[in-house]
């Protein structure tokens, strides 16, 4: 069983904190602000200069100007502005965005991450991932446990190209809520109908249980 790529999206968004400034990375992590709770609003942050990034808009209402980092048509909400990228890595690199939400294509079990290219695909650039997970103060992932053809993504070491070293703090899949602790891999939760067993089997570094 396990969670959907929606149930994904709104288990993770149970991590944000109304009133908190976030960053989304592209795919899976951009469907997080459809579940937020009730009494919960962040701030989005697009690395290209948007501050208070909305919903994506409405076939009539697309801007082809307004874009994010993802290059993706996006909306702005009241009070939203824009700024040149200098501006926007300063609030990064100054450690003003409070959380990184980011995909994954490997994360070892120090918490080093690679998810910005696969050697030989053709690749737009690394974006910003890389001044987010160390100016970001907590960078969670979301991805799926294992690749469509069936390798495992949580790593004991990553072999893909990495965006930063010891970054990322919790990984949450279709299958469980992982932490990144300084000894280890600890198993928080398990998604529905999936066993700490079948958790183990998918993930190459040892788990403690901490459920």
């Amino acid at each position: 069983m396990g969670w959907s790529r929606q149930e994904i999206a709104a288990r993770a968004a149970r991590e944000l904190e109304d009133g908190q400034y976030v960053n989304l990375g592209i795919g899976l992590p951009t469907l997080v602000p459809n579940y937020l709770p009730e009494g919960v609003t962040v701030v989005l942050h697009s690395e290209n200069g948007i501050l208070g990034t909305g919903p994506y808009p409405t076939e009539d209402a697309v801007d082809p100007d307004l874009i994010n980092a993802g290059k993706e048509t996006v909306t702005l909400l009241t009070g939203g502005c824009y700024f040149d990228s200098a501006t926007s890595f300063g609030m990064i690199r100054g450690g003003h965005i409070d959380v990184a939400v980011l995909g994954a294509m490997q994360v070892s079990a120090r918490g080093d991450l690679a998810n910005w290219m696969i050697p030989g695909k053709v690749v737009k650039g690394m974006g910003g991932a890389m001044d987010l997970v160390h100016g970001a103060k907590r960078v969670l992932v979301m991805m799926e446990h294992t690749a469509r053809n069936g390798s495992m993504k949580i790593v004991n070491d990553c072999s893909l190209p990495l965006t930063g070293r010891a970054c990322v703090q919790r990984i949450i899949t279709d299958l469980a809520v992982i932490d990144v602790e300084p000894d280890g891999l600890v198993l928080r939760e398990l998604a529905p109908g999936v066993s700490v067993e079948e958790v183990r089997e998918r993930t190459e570094p040892p788990l403690r249980l901490g459920l």
